[in-house]
């Protein structure tokens, strides 16, 4: 299937992995990009830009196909290292970045002048005309249904994917409860050029994260997720356990007057005791709607072989048939 997007990037299928906190290790990335998608390396989970060239060199070992590497920029006053990150990225070949959170335009100059394409994450149309502004080469268009910050708007993909499709230039993939045949067949329908999956990624053989994790995406439903840190303006959907549980409570007593000090033991530093470990309970950890469309773990080339074939199956077929 060709799209402006498997075209841009060189890849076979418009299929990208998104970029995930101790998950977007090198053995996901180069999995899913031998099975013709985009495979993601996630720079910040990297506590350095040294070991983010390690981890690169290690995914170039597995694979020959094209990865990127997410870039997600935190409004923090201790900031990483992101001209490190940046110059790590470049010298160790990577053409491909996807940023994320705040405005990557300080950055950009860099990555463009060393021909990388960057590819934004954005929760709304008005970002995404931004990014589209600053001279990034596409958008991933992030619904409310998705994992992590879906931003403040509460836009499902629907409505999101159709509004973008109308204000954009350059292409875009939809990201947020994406899963499947359906999922990717109806994000061409409105308008995007490919999908972007985070939750049904975890769910692989091949995701480096403790069999726990997996075991819940599997058991839980499109019931099964939070919003939280919604008082702070800075939402995470989340998948619902005991500390998501006690950090909701937090939120309906103190109200206005909740300070992010009040739930950091849910929030920082808890993603290698989940991922890792398998601490399933100890705190809140970012998860789609779509874990309700999630019952197998499969390799990601069953996942991307599976998805590909349905949804030629369906374009040539189902939807074909109804013209006829």
């Amino acid at each position: 299937m060709k799209t402006k997007i498997t075209e841009m990037f060189g890849i076979e299928h418009p299929i990208m992995q998104g970029g995930m906190h101790y998950v977007g290790f090198a053995e996901l990335a180069a999995a899913v990009s031998n099975a013709g998608g985009l495979g993601t390396i996630t720079g910040l989970t990297q506590k350095t830009p040294a070991d983010l060239a390690n981890e690169i060199a290690k995914c170039k070992d597995l694979t020959d196909k094209p990865f990127a590497v997410n870039l997600t920029f935190l409004p923090t006053v201790n900031a990483p290292d992101y001209p490190g990150y940046i110059k790590t990225i470049i010298e160790g070949g990577v053409k491909i970045v996807e940023t994320a959170g705040r405005n990557p335009q300080p950055y950009l100059p860099y990555l463009k002048d060393a021909g990388i394409k960057v590819i934004h994450k954005c929760t709304s149309v008005r970002h995404a005309l931004k990014a589209e502004k600053i001279g990034c080469d596409a958008v991933s268009v992030d619904g409310f249904e998705c994992g992590g910050h879906p931003g403040e708007d509460d836009i499902p993909n629907m409505i999101l994917l159709p509004r973008a499709d109308e204000e954009l230039t350059i292409p875009f993939v939809a990201s947020g409860g994406m899963a499947d045949a359906r999922s990717l067949v109806a994000a061409l329908a409105m308008g995007a050029e490919g999908m972007n999956m985070g939750t049904r990624f975890i769910a692989t053989q091949e995701a480096p994260v403790h069999e726990n994790v997996k075991q819940a995406i599997l058991n839980a439903t499109e019931l099964d997720t939070r919003l939280v840190m919604r008082p702070l303006r800075n939402t995470e959907r989340v998948m619902n356990n005991a500390a998501v549980e006690r950090l909701l409570e937090k939120e309906a007593r103190l109200g206005s007057n909740i300070k992010f000090e009040d739930i950091i033991e849910e929030v920082a530093g808890v993603y290698p005791k989940i991922m890792m470990e398998g601490d399933m309970d100890i705190g809140a950890w970012s998860c789609g709607m779509v874990v309700g469309l999630i019952n197998d773990i499969p390799t990601c080339k069953e996942l991307i072989d599976r998805i590909m074939t349905e949804a030629t199956d369906m374009i040539q077929n189902r939807l074909g048939n109804l013209l006829k």
